[in-house]
C-alpha cells in the first residue's frame, strides 16, 4: 500500500518490491552440472530432457548436501526496501564470494598503496583494533633529598611505592619485577578500517580511480575455484563473481583457460607536447560552444557532487585531451564541473603530463589455468559507485550488491510504515520470544510518530540540498526507514541459504526468527525462484529448508 501525503510530496508504504530482472535458471542446470563429473560432454544432454526424470538425483544432491551443483545458475534481483532491510540483507547476503586470503588493495588519499586479506579487513572492520596499552605507569625517578633512586608504580587508581635504590638499575629491575607480576593490561578498540577506500577503475577508461568501503561481509561457507593468470596472479572465488574482462563482466564460472581477464597494470603517461597548441585552442573552443546546451541552468559538479549556477561551472573532459584525443569531441566525454575542482584537474594533470612515466590503468592478461579448489569461509565487500569494483589478488572484481546512491541522487520522500497486520510487541526473553499484534491504538501511535518524523528529517534534507550543502553530507538526516532499491545477484545455492536464515517456514528443520520486514522480501524472491526451478524448491522443501 501506498499513501501520499495530501500537504507534500512524502510517500508511505508498508510493502516491499521484488522483482525478477534476468535469470539463467533451470533443473536442468543442476542435472547436467552434476553429471559432468561422470558423463563429460555427454552431460549437455541434459538441457534437452526432461528434468521430471532425473528428479531423484536432485533430492539426492540436496539431501546429502552435494552443493556445487545448484551454483550453475544466475538470478538477478532488483529489490525496492526501506534501508534497514538492506543493511540485514548485506548482513546475510546471497552473492559473490571470495577467499579469506584474497588480498585487497588499499589506496590512501594521497595515492600510496598498501595490501590486507579480506578476512582481515572483515575482523577490523566488525571488531576494531586491539590496542594494547600498559595497565601501570610510572617507573624510576631520582629522589634528590635521599640521593637514592625512587622506583614506584601507579596501577589503576593506586600508588605502589617500590623503595629506595643505591643503582638505577636495581630500581629498574623491582620495577619491571612488579609489572611481571602484574601482566595484565586493558584493551581499546580503535576504528582504524572504516575510512578505508580501494583501488578501483573508471570502467569507461580502465584508469584507476578510489572507493570508499561501504561494508565488509562474511558470506558463508562456499565452493571455490582457482584462477591462475599468465604472470602467476590468483584469485581464488566462487564461480558466480563478477570478473572485469576486455570484453565487460563475466562470471568466474563462465571463464576458461586462454580468456583474458583485466589486472592491475600501468601504461605510458600521455605527453602534453602531443597536442598542437592550435588543435588544443579549437577543441577548447567547440567545448565553450557546448556549455549552453550540456550544462543546466542549476547542474551539479560531476567531482564534487556540490550544485552551481551554470555561470560557475564548465565543462570538463572527464578524460583528458592528452589521454585520448579521440575522445576531445565526444560530447559523452563532457561533465558540469565547479572552479575549484576544474583548476585543480587541470592542474593535476598538467604536472602530470609533464612528468611523463606512468600512468595506473587495467590491462587484459590471459588465464592459464582453472581448476576446483575446495570449501571455505567467504568473504565479500561493498564499494561506493559509481563503478563498484575492486581489486583482489592484483584482479579486478565487481561487488554483487549495487544500492542506489545518495551521493549521485537526490533521495525521493519515500518512506516505510508498519501495515494494521504487522505485529508490534514482543514478548519473551532474547533467544526466545514471539512477536504479537499490538492494539489498534499502538498501530496508530507507531504510524503517527514515524510519520511525523519522515516528514522532519526530510524537510531538513531539502534545506540543506537547496542551501548548497552536498547530497552526501546532506543524507545523513534522513532515518532508515526510507526507501532504496537495489540489484543483487545470486544462484541458488546461495539463495536457499539466505532463506535459511531469513524466512520462518513450517518445514524448516532449524527455525529461524527474521524481521518480518525482510522476510517479506525473502518471500517475493522464493516466489519467482519457484516458478524457475520447481524440482529443486520442492527438494529443499522437502529436505528441511537447509542449503546443500
Amino acid at each position: 500500500m501506498t499513501d501520499t501525503s495530501a500537504d507534500d510530496s512524502v510517500q508511505f508504504r508498508d510493502d516491499v518490491t521484488v522483482e525478477l530482472i534476468k535469470h539463467s535458471a533451470a533443473d536442468s542446470d543442476v542435472l547436467w552440472a552434476a553429471r559432468v563429473s561422470t558423463a563429460g560432454e555427454q552431460s549437455l544432454a541434459e538441457l534437452t530432457k526432461d528434468p521430471e526424470r532425473s528428479k531423484g538425483l536432485i533430492n539426492f544432491l540436496m539431501r546429502d548436501r552435494h552443493g556445487s551443483p545448484f551454483e550453475h545458475n544466475s538470478m538477478t534481483f532488483f529489490v525496492s526496501a526501506p534501508i534497514f532491510v538492506f543493511r540485514e540483507f548485506m548482513r546475510h547476503r546471497v552473492g559473490w564470494c571470495l577467499a579469506g586470503d584474497t588480498e585487497i588493495t588499499l589506496e590512501s588519499e594521497a595515492g600510496n598503496l598498501r595490501r590486507r586479506s579480506i578476512k582481515e579487513l572483515h575482523h577490523l572492520w566488525h571488531v576494531g583494533v586491539e590496542d594494547r596499552l600498559p595497565a601501570s605507569a610510572g617507573g624510576v625517578s631520582w629522589h634528590a633529598k635521599a640521593g637514592k633512586w625512587m622506583a614506584q608504580v601507579r596501577r589503576g587508581d593506586k600508588n605502589h611505592y617500590l623503595g629506595l635504590y643505591e643503582s638505577r638499575d636495581a630500581a629498574d629491575s623491582a620495577v619491571a619485577e612488579f609489572r611481571e607480576q602484574h601482566p595484565s593490561t586493558r584493551l581499546r578498540k580503535l576504528d582504524s578500517v572504516r575510512r578505508n577506500h580501494v583501488r578501483c577503475y573508471d570502467e569507461e577508461t580502465l584508469l584507476a580511480q578510489r572507493a570508499r568501503i561501504v561494508d565488509v561481509i562474511e558470506s558463508g561457507v562456499k565452493q571455490l575455484i582457482k584462477i591462475t593468470t599468465a604472470s602467476g596472479r590468483v584469485l581464488r572465488c566462487s564461480v558466480d563473481h563478477a570478473i572485469l574482462t576486455p570484453e565487460g563482466w563475466a562470471k568466474a564460472g563462465e571463464l576458461a583457460a586462454g580468456d583474458a581477464v583485466m589486472v592491475a597494470g600501468t601504461a605510458p603517461r600521455p605527453s602534453q607536447a602531443l597536442v598542437p597548441p592550435s588543435l588544443r585552442r579549437g577543441i577548447g573552443v567547440w567545448t565553450s560552444m557546448q556549455r549552453e546546451r550540456l550544462i543546466k541552468e542549476t547542474d551539479t559538479c560531476y567531482m564534487c557532487s556540490r550544485s552551481f549556477p551554470r555561470e560557475s561551472l564548465a565543462l570538463d573532459h572527464r578524460v583528458p585531451v592528452a589521454a585520448d584525443l579521440g575522445l576531445a569531441l565526444d560530447t559523452g566525454n563532457l561533465a558540469p564541473a565547479c572552479e575549484d575542482c576544474h583548476t585543480r584537474k587541470s592542474g593535476e594533470e598538467q604536472a602530470l603530463a609533464k612528468r611523463g612515466g606512468k600512468i595506473a590503468t587495467a590491462v587484459p592478461e590471459r588465464i592459464l589455468e582453472i581448476v576446483q579448489d575446495g570449501e571455505e569461509m567467504t568473504y565479500d565487500l561493498s564499494v561506493e559507485g559509481p563503478w563498484h569494483n575492486f581489486v583482489a589478488n592484483g584482479i579486478v572484481v565487481h561487488n554483487s550488491y549495487n544500492e542506489e546512491s545518495g551521493r549521485y541522487r537526490e533521495l525521493q520522500p519515500v518512506f516505510y510504515v508498519p501495515g494494521e497486520d504487522r505485529k508490534l510487541v514482543q514478548q519473551g526473553r532474547p533467544g526466545k520470544y514471539e512477536f504479537v499484534h499490538g492494539s489498534p491504538e499502538q498501530h496508530q501511535s507507531v504510524v503517527d510518530a514515524m510519520e511525523a518524523s519522515y516528514r522532519q528529517s526530510y524537510d531538513a534534507y531539502q534545506k540543506m540540498l537547496a542551501a548548497g550543502v552536498a547530497r552526501e553530507v546532506a543524507r545523513a538526516t534522513l532515518p532508515v526507514g526510507l526507501f532504496s532499491s537495489m540489484y543483487a545477484t545470486c544462484n541458488a545455492r546461495s539463495l536457499m541459504h539466505f532463506l535459511g536464515l531469513r524466512t520462518q517456514h513450517e518445514l524448516a528443520k532449524v527455525p529461524s526468527f527474521p524481521q518480518r520486514e525482510i522476510e517479506m522480501v525473502g518471500e517475493r524472491m522464493e516466489a519467482e525462484w519457484a516458478k524457475l526451478m520447481p524440482l529443486t524448491h520442492a527438494a529443499f522443501n522437502g529436505n528441511g529448508r537447509i542449503a546443500p
